[in-house]
């Protein structure tokens, strides 16, 4: 039977977004259940295609992207494929009505990674943080507002800010292996071999900006199946940032900077109080 494939492809999006990413994990499983399937979904394609261009280095990059990009297309059309990411994705592309413009821009940005290795332009910067990670904002909002295309039209600019935060935070955070070893310097007019304490202060400004729109005008205002889980996955990324803002500039890129498990557990149960208490 075919829903039971599909129950078995949903499982395998969970167990990927479990396996890389347990911060993550913690955030979606703090969703109602009745969304988190389809966030995972979103989360098992878009690590897939991020580990083609990040890490598969013995492998050819282009073929396999091709590939991946070419199967997704053929499982959209078919309503099925033998890959159970895919086969999970686009049960939920069709389900919420995600547009073809959003998958598009996430695998030009993906592709970018494949080639590019620095952006000299705000232009070009902003084109990339909008494939890489507003779209994926944008996926996970058409999910959380099932069909409201009004409140969905009112919170898409705070999603995509959030989503834009998300990324620059993983940008600075990974600085030394994007800068050493896959050749690549994102934020433009940067040199990252002497970033100096007032470029990583603009940067940091800039993130800081991204968050507090996206609290006030996004996070607020989101339906309750959806706030405690989005603003956990807020409060983590803002423990990042102020970690590496106390890094001094000349030390960042030789430091790996992350959130210990104790942590993470202290930052859910605050947030859950704060959840409980409607102070968000």
């Amino acid at each position: 039977m075919k829903e039971l494939f599909d129950s078995v492809s949903n499982d395998c999006s969970k167990l990927v977004t479990k396996s890389y990413s347990t911060s993550f994990s913690l955030a979606v499983n703090m969703l109602s259940p009745k969304i988190r399937a389809d966030i995972y979904n979103i989360y098992g394609f878009v690590r897939f295609a991020d580990e083609i261009v990040d890490t598969f280095h013995d492998y050819n990059k282009e073929e396999l992207m091709a590939h991946f990009e070419r199967d997704y297309y053929m499982s959209k059309e078919q309503g099925i494929s033998l890959n159970p990411i895919l086969n999970s994705f686009q049960q939920t592309v069709n389900r919420y009505n995600i547009p073809e413009e959003m998958v598009q821009a996430f695998l030009k940005s993906m592709k970018a990674d494949l080639h590019k290795t620095q952006y000299q332009t705000k232009a070009e910067y902003d084109e990339y943080i909008y494939g890489s990670a507003d779209v994926v904002g944008l996926m996970c909002l058409k999910v959380f507002v099932d069909g409201d295309e009004k409140r969905y039209n009112e919170l898409k600019d705070a999603a995509m800010r959030l989503g834009s935060a998300f990324q620059k935070v993983n940008f600075l955070r990974d600085l030394k292996d994007d800068f050493e070893l896959l050749n690549r310097s994102y934020f433009p007019n940067v040199d990252l071999g002497q970033l100096n304490a007032i470029s990583k202060q603009l940067i940091i400004d800039e993130i800081e900006a991204d968050f507090d729109y996206a609290y006030t005008h996004g996070i607020l205002k989101l339906p309750v199946e959806a706030k405690f889980g989005v603003y956990m996955a807020y409060r983590y990324y803002r423990r990042l940032l102020k970690k590496l803002k106390a890094v001094p500039s000349e030390k960042i890129m030789d430091t790996r900077i992350r959130i210990s498990d104790p942590m993470k557990i202290n930052l859910l149960a605050r947030s859950y109080v704060k959840y409980k208490l409607n102070i968000i």
